[in-house]
């Protein structure tokens, strides 16, 4: 089974189980070893100066290019990604973003940036893009008509996030990118909430699809990576641009996200149901204003990500009925089952005070300048974790 095919017949959670499982890479073991080498050597001249023109995974060439472990990952990922010829890893998941971005743009170039997309890459637009010549646009990625005037000029790139960071609107990612390819266009897309098992974004009109490892795949806090996969034009373009930047990721990460990789169906089922639970009690609470959660009904993008979406994950967001802008933190610092810090997606859950306001340029933001917390739902008993937002909100 586990042959290094790419298991198009296949159903998702089979694929998470048998991905990258070649047999040249795994020998008489279950999962691929950990490869740690710089220098790989070669039994003649010949066959080193072969192996510099087969850039390729699966080829040894030097510690630069991976070894079996990275590459058992890298064909993994790519096998949960309908319509990807590759996967590029990275080592962490803003390296991912950048990479990919520079993949594609070069001085004068226009970029086109949903205003709901994660600190970090609104960052990037703004700071390294824009010393490198890229000029960036930050759209309202609801409003479909404006969007579709801003082509009136040439763009380069559209950048999409769905559901947004901190704020989860979604948006429909189908429409967004038939425009910018009406338009010679290449769209990307941050999948990290989502991933491949709860939304195909090559299948859905996108052209290079990028996730933070560190989140679900890895799922226990405890590595950085970053992937980008695509079809063979922009595969192409990633792995170039990567080995140009000298990218390379630790093959003791690799094997911890590979490892990771095959529960993450059973542990993004599990947090999803939590996360809606949660969700739906927080909602009925009269502490709360408003609940930013796609999986509930009640959410404006509810429809979009039902008519798109095969699946969620334990990350949302709640907004209090408050004016004091400390209130969140009162909440965060009374909660005992809840850690407060940054990321998500891993097994423990965590409650981060935010303010999105902050991180806005054209949209109006939800939480009307109100306090607000993020949770990411881990894989506690929810009853436990309601309890536990229950007495904080009683005591905050």
């Amino acid at each position: 089974m586990s042959d290094g095919g790419d298991h198009k017949d296949l159903r998702p959670a089979t694929r998470l189980v048998h991905g990258g499982r070649r047999k040249e890479w795994t020998g008489p073991v279950v999962n691929p070893p950990v490869w740690r080498a710089s220098t790989h050597l070669y039994a003649s001249d010949a066959e080193r100066q072969a192996a510099g023109g087969n850039n390729a995974d699966g080829q040894f060439f030097y510690g630069r290019r991976g070894a079996p472990t990275q590459w058992a990952l890298a064909e993994a990922l790519t096998q949960i990604e309908p319509g990807a010829h590759g996967t590029v890893l990275y080592p962490s998941g803003v390296a991912a973003i950048a990479g990919a971005m520079l993949a594609v743009l070069a001085p004068g170039d226009r970029l086109l940036m949903s205003d709901n997309a994660y600190d970090p890459t609104r960052s990037m637009a703004t700071g390294l893009l824009a010393r490198l010549g890229v000029t960036t646009e930050f759209f309202d990625p609801r409003d479909i008509a404006a969007y579709r005037a801003l082509f009136a000029a040439p763009v380069k790139a559209v950048w999409l996030e769905s559901p947004g960071s901190l704020t989860f609107e979604v948006c429909d990612i189908p429409a967004l990118a038939g425009i910018a390819r009406e338009h010679g266009a290449v769209t990307l897309l941050d999948n990290t909430w989502a991933s491949p098992l709860g939304f195909s974004g090559l299948t859905h009109g996108c052209d290079i699809v990028m996730m933070s490892l560190s989140k679900h795949v890895g799922g226990h806090s405890d590595l950085m990576m970053g992937s980008a996969s695509a079809g063979k034009r922009w595969y192409t373009a990633l792995r170039r641009v990567s080995h140009e930047l000298g990218q390379v990721v630790s093959p003791d990460d690799a094997a911890l996200a590979a490892r990771g990789l095959r529960t993450m169906g059973v542990r993004l089922a599990a947090q999803t149901a939590s996360a809606l639970k949660v969700a739906e009690w927080l909602e009925a609470q009269p502490q709360v204003s408003q609940v930013l959660c796609p999986l509930l009904p009640s959410h404006p993008g509810h429809g979009l990500w039902k008519r798109d979406f095969a699946g969620g994950c334990g990350l949302f967001a709640f907004v209090l009925a408050s004016e004091d802008p400390a209130a969140s933190a009162r909440v965060s610092d009374a909660l005992a089952l809840f850690g407060n810090g940054y990321s998500w997606g891993g097994f423990e859950s965590l409650a981060l005070p935010i303010a999105p306001k902050s991180y806005r340029s054209v949209m109006p933001c939800p939480t009307g300048g109100r306090p607000a917390l993020r949770l990411s739902i881990g894989l506690e008993d929810p009853e436990d974790l309601i309890a536990d937002l229950a007495q904080a909100l009683a005591r905050a």
